[in-house]
């Protein structure tokens, strides 16, 4: 066999890349533990040991989640263990004494008593029962079925699956893995190459809708849980499904409608047409074969959880964590179910609950201690943001918000990183409700992720397909954030204000 003298040529390249790629992560190790070290040590006025173990450890997990120096459930655990080790030995600014390792143990744990933690437990379990039965790719098919062969109404299926999914898929990446692979595939019916700028746009456009309507559906995302929680914990007020989605949609709606004209302007398909594309949609159908007992046994589950999440609060007390556990349980039960323990146990994705609960405990670390407070004050108040009016505020933080998130890869840990400080930062504006719609704002910014593939796990989805690249999805991402920064502004000082949010 004759080797390709490229090979060894990309061989040799490939490891010194991979050699920087390494050290420059344990760099970031060390650099997380000497930026922890530091902040605890240096005397700080006003801020009790415990108040600069919680600031400590959230200059920690930021370098941690900024740099991916260890997955993001290592340093969760990591962040556990640090706190419950380093209260152990600080001293209680109330009694003059040491915490101790019970109540050091008890708070580096309480995020994982959260009711948010047990709703995205059960989300995560409802979008692994999709996967398991195929029903979100049935979904897909049919409105792509719908949608015909013209670009133009396969890119208005695109945006409709997203929305139809975020209803019923609690995970953004799992909505993105079912609709990207049908695309690519009525690509390549076409006869065109997965760098094809149809390819983009197509693909492009399905990953954007995702986004865009993590930030509709109060369960279509689990950063949003964490915001959720954070403020039934702290302001005392819940938030229900309804009430998320009548502040949040219409802002959903509007990016829906300027992400189709966008992505038309930026990328110019090769064809106005895919031939083949309906009979290859059909096929897929047929090789699917005609909906299982499962797949039926989900729908009926799904449709209820959606009934019940929507009239959470008008119809009925129960929660959202509650009824999709009752409804998890359902999809487990022997014969009635869809999936068996077994299954869910290996392909529920552990990991992600670990980073939820331990971003919640660090951010009620924050609360609890005052540095979330001095950390607000110390960065807006500065700047004079607390006698501003509540829309300057909103302008300056949301891009504030925006430009943070181009560091962070994860839209979860960046919300348990700054809700605790927007929740203190709330308390000094002039808003109503205890600042409550001041947050949920910034929460909506938090789920932006437009602008880079590594923004969100579901934009590193689709890039790994090679459909697009980073210069192509950042040319659709600039403008459909500038137009998601106008449109909050232009919704904060009409719908939200006439319906009392802000």
């Amino acid at each position: 066999m004759v080797t390709s003298p490229a090979s060894p040529t990309a061989a040799t390249h490939q490891k010194p890349a991979e050699t920087e790629h390494a050290t420059g992560k344990v760099v970031a190790f060390i650099a997380a533990f000497a930026a922890l070290a530091a902040v605890v040590l240096i005397p700080i006025g006003g801020l009790a040991m415990p108040a600069k173990i919680a600031l400590g450890m959230l200059a920690f997990a930021v370098i941690m989640w900024v740099t991916e120096a260890v997955t993001y459930p290592v340093s969760a655990v990591m962040i556990v263990g640090l706190i419950a080790i380093m209260l152990t030995f600080a001293t209680d600014p109330e009694t003059g004494e040491a915490v101790g390792a019970s109540q050091g143990l008890s708070t580096a744990m309480s995020g994982f008593s959260s009711s948010a933690v047990a709703l995205v437990a059960a989300a995560l379990a409802l979008a692994t029962a999709m996967q398991a039965t195929g029903l979100h790719r049935r979904l897909a098919l049919y409105v792509l079925k719908l949608a015909g062969e013209k670009v133009s109404n396969i890119v208005i299926g695109a945006i409709v699956i997203s929305i139809i999914l975020a209803f019923f898929v609690p995970s953004a990446t799992a909505r993105a893995g079912a609709v990207v692979p049908i695309l690519m595939g009525m690509v390549a019916a076409f006869g065109l190459e997965k760098e094809s700028k149809l390819a983009a746009l197509l693909v492009i456009t399905a990953t954007q809708a995702v986004s865009i309507w993590n930030v509709g559906i109060k369960t279509a995302a689990a950063q949003n849980l964490v915001a959720v929680g954070f403020i039934e914990d702290q302001l005392g007020q819940t938030v229900s499904w309804g009430q998320w989605f009548l502040w949040a949609a219409p802002w959903s709606v509007l990016m829906s409608v300027a992400l189709y004209f966008i992505m038309r302007w930026v990328i110019k398909p090769e064809t106005d047409a895919i031939a083949g594309g309906r009979e290859l949609v059909e096929k897929q159908l047929a090789d699917m074969g005609p909906m299982t007992g499962a797949e039926k046994r989900l729908t009926a589950v799904a449709v209820a959880l959606l009934l019940f999440w929507a009239t959470e609060g008008l119809l009925h007390p129960i929660s959202s964590a509650t009824i999709t556990i009752v409804a998890v349980g359902i999809m487990l039960t022997p014969r009635i179910g869809v999936m068996d323990w077994k299954y869910a146990q290996e392909h529920i994705n552990w990991g992600t609950l670990v980073v939820f609960a331990a971003g919640i405990s660090l951010g009620k670390f924050l609360l609890d201690t005052g540095a979330a407070s001095w950390l607000s004050e110390s960065t807006f108040g500065a700047i004079g943001l607390a006698s501003m009016p509540i829309l300057a505020a909103i302008a300056l933080v949301s891009l504030f918000n925006i430009l943070i998130h181009l560091g962070f890869a994860s839209a979860t840990s960046l919300a348990s990183a700054l809700i605790p400080v927007f929740i203190a930062l709330a308390a000094t504006l002039d808003a109503p409700n205890g600042g409550i719609g001041f947050v949920i704002i910034q929460q909506f910014v938090i789920c932006f992720g437009f602008l880079l593939p590594v923004s969100a796990p579901q934009n590193m989805l689709a890039y790994g397909t090679g459909a697009f690249t980073s210069k192509q999805f950042l040319r659709t991402g600039i403008p459909l954030t500038v137009v998601g920064y106008l449109l909050i502004l232009i919704l904060s000082a009409t719908y939200w204000s006439w319906i009392g949010l802000v």
